[in-house]
């Protein structure tokens, strides 16, 4: 997205005080019915209904601090694990009008037995988990006849830049749907712990608890990215949240629809990130090592070369190209531009499935 596009509305209150600057006549209020107040509000009212509120109820098993008493342990019959029941809320958004998908994030619905989503005009509707894959933190839910719903549509998050505005809706607190901007302050975050293929959107546009799932939104009232966690050393909002970029999202729904689940493959490589002190690089990713037999030795890949592109995107980082290898659906090809002797090759690598079934099932749902 250009930044012209982005500031449009903003460069509205500069002009109205020059003019007054300029003119001898008395500054006049500004006519609110003419619309000379910058104003975020047509784009809310075209977005809003598509986030939803989340209600669920289940059970989750923990440790029994009885248990732990070892005099209780050895003279009463008391159980390791207690279940107990939860109730929590979060937020969605809906993707799939026609269907009734709501994406949201995997957290807020992993423990869940019943969920009901809640839409902005007041309606309820019962939903199920079509699928949920915790690596990504993405969940998909389908509402139960779905009516009159309205969808926001798919942005682009490969193309946000660092100072793009952006608009977060959520529920956060279970205050009901509330609606907050700001800046997105960085790119390709990771290193948090939170999720196994981490590739974060930062943004200071305050998030809060209950904001989880909720919906990032880009000026042109597209959704660029899914909301899943903030620092906050004190538990409120300090302007460090973070979103699941939503091209990587999307890939995640694509699989959960057609298998309820993300089956992760591999090419058989080891990657790291490049260090520009040592290649006079800022971005890429180093091929540490290639398994023998792999798709990646088939293709041509060996240790040493420097992956500079995947799928066309420029590679800025090792975490890039493995969450791009674990979003590809097995069987399906991946162009990589390598550097080998400061010559470019070409390498499209087939994603051959994960032989240890247990790593598979640790990254489904």
């Amino acid at each position: 997205m250009q930044l012209l596009r982005c500031v449009r509305p903003l460069v509205l209150m500069p002009a109205i005080v020059l003019s007054l600057l300029a003119s001898p006549a008395p500054a006049q209020i500004p006519d609110l019915k003419l619309g000379r107040v910058p104003t975020l509000a047509p784009l809310v009212k075209e977005v809003t209904p598509a986030v939803v509120n989340i209600s669920v109820e289940g059970k989750i098993r923990q440790d029994n601090p009885l248990y732990q008493n070892s005099r209780s342990r050895d003279f009463s019959d008391i159980p390791k694990q207690v279940e107990r029941q939860i109730s929590a809320t979060g937020s969605g958004v809906i993707v799939d009008a026609q269907r009734g998908y709501v994406m949201t994030a995997n957290h807020v619905v992993e423990h869940s037995d019943m969920v009901q989503i809640r839409t902005k005009d007041g309606r309820r509707f019962a939903a199920r988990l079509v699928g949920r894959d915790p690596a990504t933190d993405i969940a998909l839910l389908q509402m139960e006849d779905p009516a009159d719903l309205r969808a926001i549509a798919f942005g682009n998050s490969d193309a946000l830049e660092v100072g793009d505005f952006v608009i977060a809706v959520g529920n956060p607190f279970g205050l009901g749907q509330t609606v907050t901007s700001g800046l997105v302050s960085a790119l390709g975050r990771t290193g948090l712990g939170k999720q196994g293929y981490e590739d974060f959107i930062q943004t200071d546009a305050a998030i809060n608890p209950g904001n989880s799932g909720g919906a990032l939104i880009n000026l042109r009232g597209e959704l660029v990215g899914i909301n899943t966690a903030i620092i906050s050393p004190g538990g409120g909002n300090v302007g460090i949240g973070f979103a699941v970029p939503i091209n990587m999202a999307r890939r995640v729904m694509e699989q959960l629809v057609v298998n309820g689940r993300v089956d992760r493959g591999r090419i058989g490589v080891t990657l790291l990130d490049l260090d520009s002190t040592t290649d006079g690089r800022v971005v890429g990713a180093r091929v540490a090592d290639v398994t023998a037999g792999s798709p990646a030795e088939r293709a041509g890949l060996r240790k040493g070369d420097i992956i500079v592109k995947a799928n066309d995107m420029p590679v800025r980082s090792a975490t890039q190209v493995r969450n791009l290898i674990g979003l590809t659906p097995v069987g399906q090809r991946v162009r990589l531009v390598y550097e080998r002797d400061r010559a470019l090759g070409n390498a499209t690598v087939e994603v051959a499935p994960v032989a240890d079934d247990r790593a598979r099932a640790r990254t489904s749902g």
